[in-house]
């Protein structure tokens, strides 16, 4: 058993070959396949990638001219002058060049005296002191909204103010918008703010709808006896038309833009409904605020807007694009 196991290690020592480390000098065994090709390629051996490293490494140690503490660095970052940090450096920079002397003079909100460099416009100490001279109060803040909308001749946004005075109207006020409001502004409305909050109410003929304004439409419908049915949703999309009416032909939407102009993402969606009318051939009726209010005047509007469909009604059947019986008033 022993004389088999010698055979086995000399074996397998003879695919190992001994070698000096280029660096320490150390000897050591490296297989004949990577010796052959270090001996190839002119390479040299190391014992361990630590003594690779340091053979290869090219940085050069140097003194530092301040402190004189020894550091390491390569050829290409040495310079005619070599300092160990930028501390060391600017010691030696200031002693050498008496113009960058750095001046004495107070801070305007604690009173401390700092040194301040010719570079510069420094007034305080420190953050904090900054911070604490800008501070506002909420009287200043709303004469600052009202003198820049009055400059810019509409509502300002809140980007549009710097130097903290958005954060400490949020502080006094709880948001920026209830700023603008006690300013006496009318705020703008968010691009991301949900446009209004939905306040169901039941027609006539038992339509839900989501607002008074929508419940006076409807019932005109009802009452003029216009065939429609509530929340249709438009082709291939899911927004939905507050009615399509009964009509021969192509079909017809109606929608309530109570909004417009109030909200960029309730704008973005009129244009949106818009261009799907278009494409998909739809007529569309659209009612504004201005044509229902004041409501002595709602009736004439109607019919203006639906003098079409008030002349020749379909009953449903044949050729109808909504075929069902005219609604009963809910009871």
């Amino acid at each position: 058993m022993l004389i088999i196991k010698s055979k086995i290690v000399n074996k397998n020592m003879s695919k190992f070959v001994k070698v000096h480390c280029k660096n320490c000098n150390k000897t050591f065994f490296k297989d004949t396949g990577h010796y052959k090709e270090n001996k190839k390629l002119n390479h040299n051996s190391y014992c361990s990638r630590k003594c690779e490293s340091e053979y290869k490494t090219k940085r050069k140690t140097l003194k530092c001219e301040n402190c004189g503490k020894k550091f390491k660095r390569t050829p290409h970052s040495i310079s005619p002058h070599n300092f160990c940090s930028q501390s060391c450096a600017a010691i030696i920079n200031n002693k050498k060049r008496p113009e960058r002397n750095a001046k004495k003079i107070k801070c305007r909100n604690c009173g401390k005296t700092f040194k301040r460099w010719v570079v510069g416009n420094k007034k305080y100490c420190s953050m904090d002191c900054f911070n604490k001279a800008r501070l506002y109060n909420p009287e200043e803040l709303l004469e600052i909204i009202k003198n820049t909308a009055k400059k810019l001749k509409r509502v300002p946004a809140r980007r549009e103010f710097f130097g903290g005075i958005d954060k400490a109207c949020v502080r006094f006020f709880g948001s920026w918008n209830k700023a603008v409001s006690a300013a006496g502004l009318v705020p703008n409305r968010s691009h991301d703010d949900r446009m209004y909050k939905r306040m169901n109410a039941k027609a006539i003929d038992g339509h839900f709808c989501d607002s008074i304004s929508e419940v006076l439409i409807d019932n005109w419908l009802y009452k003029n006896k216009v065939l429609h049915e509530k929340d249709v949703y438009y082709p291939e999309t899911n927004h939905k038309a507050d009615w399509e009416i009964a009509s021969k032909g192509n079909k017809t939407f109606i929608e309530y833009f109570g909004l417009a102009n109030d909200s960029p993402r309730y704008d973005r969606s009129i244009k949106e409904k818009e261009v799907l009318c278009k494409k998909q051939n739809i007529s569309l009726i659209a009612i504004y605020p201005k044509d229902l209010y004041p409501k002595i005047f709602l009736d004439n509007n109607l019919k203006n807007k639906f003098k079409d469909y008030l002349s020749v009604q379909c009953q449903g059947g044949e050729n109808c694009t909504l075929d069902f019986r005219f609604p009963k008033a809910a009871s």
